[in-house]
């Protein structure tokens, strides 16, 4: 139990408390600005000041370091926000331009059949590259059609700026072309509107350096020209390639390299390092053979 005593003694203790603050607080509000009290509290004030002053000086470096170790933590938990929405970016980022980029190469390869002078009949078949050859030496890629899509060997293959080569061997479900840059590549090609009449193959050394050999000189051949496939027909033998796919520009001549012919260097519509896409087309004339693409003289 509580003594009762001590609980009255507090009690007094508080009421007199109570009376005085009661007392200071009249006498403070009611007496002048230079009173006795106001002057207690000015003194009161000089004493503190350079306590309290040197109290927030030694507290400081704590404020400080509490502030600083705050920032890093909320500066931590924002980076990891921003980088977690950089990458979300980047994702984005790069899912559009591969579309963007695909939806180009589709839209160019169902434009360039309606072109004038691209070859009629034919019956395009769209197919993806899966792989490259490791080397220019050897340059072929494989695509995801095959023997089940109607692709059959040496079936021409383009892309939406021209040709890019030819199959060479068929899976059910693959196909392997070999380009116009490969070793062993040769197409009947015309310089057009000129008319003058070639054999393109990579140059000896440099499979990137087209040339259309075996021109006759005499044929006004300059820089720009369009050169395309000629379609080549003998009787029963034909190019592999139908008459008027798109091959590329003429990029320089050498007419004094050979007596009789003059050679044309070529620059290609198409970019072989940055086949995506490309299209085979799977008709061809029936009944014909395999032309020899080289003249005997």
């Amino acid at each position: 139990m509580y003594d009762k005593k001590v609980i009255r003694r507090r009690r007094a203790v508080l009421a007199v408390l109570v009376l005085l603050s009661v007392i200071l607080l009249t006498a403070y509000f009611g007496e002048p600005g230079g009173g006795v009290i106001h002057g207690i509290q000015r003194g009161a004030q000089q004493v503190l000041a350079p306590i309290e002053k040197g109290a927030s000086t030694a507290a400081k470096p704590f404020r400080d370091l509490f502030n600083f170790v705050g920032d890093a933590f909320d500066a931590k938990d924002e980076n990891k926000k921003l980088k977690k929405e950089l990458a979300r970016a980047r994702t984005q980022l790069a899912a559009t331009q591969t579309a963007v980029r695909e939806n180009e190469i589709l839209r160019a390869m169902v434009d360039l059949p309606k072109r004038a002078g691209f070859p009629q009949g034919t019956s395009p078949v769209a197919a993806r590259v899966i792989a490259r050859s490791p080397t220019d030496w050897y340059s072929t890629v494989q695509v995801d059609k095959g023997r089940g899509d109607g692709i059959r060997e040496d079936q021409p293959v383009i892309t939406g700026d021209g040709l890019v080569g030819k199959v060479t061997a068929v899976t059910s479900g693959t196909a392997t072309v070999a380009l116009i840059t490969d070793g062993s590549s040769s197409v009947s090609s015309q310089v057009m509107p000129v008319g003058a009449d070639g054999i393109l193959q990579p140059a000896v050394g440099d499979p990137n350096d087209l040339q259309l050999q075996f021109v006759r000189k005499g044929r006004l051949i300059r820089k720009g020209l369009t050169v395309v496939t000629s379609g080549f027909s003998s009787g029963r033998l034909a190019s592999l390639y139908p008459r008027g796919i798109p091959i590329g520009t003429v990029k320089s001549v050498n007419p004094n390299e050979l007596e009789t012919y003059q050679r044309v260097h070529v620059q290609p519509f198409a970019d072989f390092h940055r086949l995506d896409y490309v299209q085979v087309l799977t008709a061809r004339v029936a009944g014909t053979q395999q032309a020899s693409l080289v003249p005997s003289g």
